[in-house]
């Protein structure tokens, strides 16, 4: 059996007969859970792509009809599994027609930056013959609006790269009708109007070449207010001294030279990585290859110290051998509160995958380009680590089928969904205990009580255990109760909490990093509530704040993992927070700076932190 979405959705039995599915919406059903990636469609998905906002009270019954439907005509190659609350198709003996675009495509472009261009031509022009016309013609406009888009970009960009290698076998006669039409249909896509320029040129066109770039050059003033890139003006350059030659057979050379290259870039796993294992199981599972999975991605989060890195780090380690190409990693942290350069992270991609960089002004776009061209086609295993922002990793992302991506951030990025998204909590007593033994040695176990002591003060932050069990390692004449009497006063605690490089503190400050500085000042006030539950009109009364300010306030501190959430039985539409131990502890520190330069509205803060003082 085979599915295609590249045109019509359609399906065609073993023999190549056309199966009839009856409806737009069976349609609509079907093309929205084979562009799933393999992955579970939630009911509201397909509601939304079924009446978009306007969905019958029936919607569920509708929905289950369709996928029965369904089911009695794709047969037993095509799996339609219900799930909670949605249902996930399984097609791994079937066709689909998306899946051998992106392998063959993404071989061309493979095959183009490395200037084999007559298997560039062949395996560009293989994924081009699977597309049979404008994509998603028959299901709903709710599904079309949102994922036509992306399938007409990836067609497009398979023609271009098939273009290059076309002009690159000197064949560009046959390429100026088709560029003609095409860029006049995409008048803004420079890559194929600077084509369609090489080619005029090439068939002696000089005058037409000009033209074509005159033309480009007054829509993107026009409707952008910019000028040609560099690309296109570098084509205009050679069109006027005549680099483009009528006969050349390459277009100008690539600006790297290719060393293949293996990348094995990950930082050493901990030797005595401990607890996590359902966390474990769970990002394993959301990036090992799938046969029908596409990019597979993991994002962990969770507040500073919980561990994200080492998990990270310790799955990656696991993977190896299912990602033969290699392994890439980067820490998106510069060490100051900031981010390392999109760039910067890219050239060293770029560099351990064996590209080099010819020149030192590739801007952002065309590094991406090159990491894209040169990880397409690989097995490939990205781990980006310290993530600021989903803006500031798009470029690091890799793209292909056979590659996938594990990103730690502190903060929910935009770009993840709550099924790819594992949010890391505390340590339980057990697990805090393990990973203090496996550190600090046998003394843990002679002591019990004291072990139980070190572990509260940690209050489940493995960065905390971590930190007291290197301590007692460090010191092999100090008993487990010694520790345990140095972290007992809250006012010293995170002091004790510090070796080496290794400071709670530090990582719970960097936290505060991109919070706005009114609510930054907002924590202090907070830790008269202590660790004790609170809801936002507590807070809002003690801030003297309007209700809505607050709470904006309150889960901004939320978004940097500086507050809990807290559901309240009873409290279904009310919102309730709570400090953590090692948070509250922080805020003593805070509480100085909180005293004076209040801007309005904040003024009340500031009364509020002088007159009052954390409670437990």
């Amino acid at each position: 059996m085979h599915l295609g979405v590249l045109g019509p959705v359609e399906v065609h039995d073993d023999d190549g007969r056309m199966v009839e599915l009856p409806g737009t919406k069976v349609h609509t059903v079907l093309a929205t859970l084979i562009l799933a990636d393999g992955q579970t469609v939630s009911d509201d998905r397909l509601s939304s792509m079924l009446w978009a906002w306007d969905p019958p009270t029936t919607m569920s019954a509708q929905i289950y009809t369709y996928v029965s439907r369904l089911r009695k005509r794709l047969g037993p190659d095509v799996e339609l599994i219900r799930r909670p609350r949605g249902y996930l198709l399984r097609a791994d003996r079937a066709g689909l027609d998306l899946t051998e675009f992106e392998r063959s495509a993404g071989a061309g472009r493979t095959a183009l930056a490395g200037r084999r261009w007559a298997e560039a031509a062949r395996e560009l022009r293989s994924a081009l013959d699977l597309v049979r016309g404008p994509a998603l013609t028959n299901v709903t406009e709710h599904l079309a609006d949102v994922e036509r888009p992306r399938l007409e970009e990836l067609h497009l960009a398979a023609l271009e790269d098939w273009f290059e290698a076309e002009l690159a076998l000197g064949r560009h006669h046959r390429l100026v009708p088709d560029l003609t039409s095409l860029t006049a249909e995409h008048p803004m896509r420079e890559r194929m109007r600077a084509q369609l320029m090489t080619a005029l040129y090439r068939c002696g066109r000089q005058s037409d070449a000009l033209a074509v770039f005159h033309s480009g050059r007054r829509i993107l003033a026009e409707e952008l207010g910019v000028d040609p890139g560099e690309a296109l003006a570098g084509v205009h350059l050679g069109v006027l001294d005549g680099s483009l030659a009528q006969n050349a057979p390459e277009p100008a050379p690539e600006p790297v030279a290719l060393r293949p290259a293996t990348p094995a870039m990950l930082p050493p796993d901990l030797p005595d990585f401990t607890g996590r294992q359902d966390e474990l199981g769970r990002l394993l599972g959301l990036v090992e290859p799938h046969p029908i999975a596409r990019t597979r991605r993991a994002f962990l989060t969770g507040p500073a110290g919980i561990g994200k890195s080492a998990l990270a780090v310790h799955a990656a380690h696991l993977l190896r051998e299912r990602f033969p190409d290699g392994q890439l990693y980067a820490d998106l942290g510069d060490g100051e509160g900031g981010a390392k350069d999109q760039a910067e992270v890219l050239g060293c991609f770029l560099r351990a995958l064996g590209v080099e960089p010819a020149g030192q002004d590739l801007g952002l776009d065309e590094l991406t380009r090159l990491y894209r061209t040169h990880s397409a086609g690989r097995r490939l295993l990205v781990l980006l680590d310290n993530a600021p922002g989903t803006g500031r990793i798009t470029a690091l992302m890799p793209t292909g089928p056979d590659a996938a991506v594990i990103v730690t951030s502190r903060r929910h990025l935009t770009g993840a969904s709550a099924r790819d998204t594992t949010v890391l909590t505390p340590f339980t007593e057990d697990e805090s205990t393990d990973l203090l033994a496996a550190v600090a040695g046998e003394r843990i176990g002679a002591d019990p009580r004291a072990a139980r002591e070190i572990t509260a003060a940690c209050a489940g932050l493995p960065l905390a255990v971590r930190i007291a069990g290197v301590r007692l390692a460090a010191r092999p004449q100090w008993s487990a109760a010694r520790l345990a009497d140095r972290l007992a006063d809250p006012n010293t605690r995170l002091d004790e909490l510090s070796f080496g490089e290794l400071r709670v503190r530090d990582s719970l400050l960097r936290s505060l990093d991109g919070v706005d500085e009114r609510t930054r000042r907002v924590l202090p006030a907070l830790a008269a509530f202590g660790t004790r539950v609170f809801p936002a009109e507590a807070a809002a009364r003690l801030l003297r704040l309007p209700g809505a300010t607050a709470e904006g306030a309150l889960e901004e501190l939320v978004d940097a993992r500086l507050l809990e959430p807290v559901a309240v039985p009873g409290r279904p539409g009310g919102s309730a927070y709570r400090l953590p131990e090692l948070v509250l502890l922080l805020t003593q520190g805070l509480g100085d700076d909180a005293r004076h330069d209040y801007p309005d509205p904040w003024r009340g803060i500031a009364r509020a932190v002088v007159n009052l003082r954390p409670t437990g």
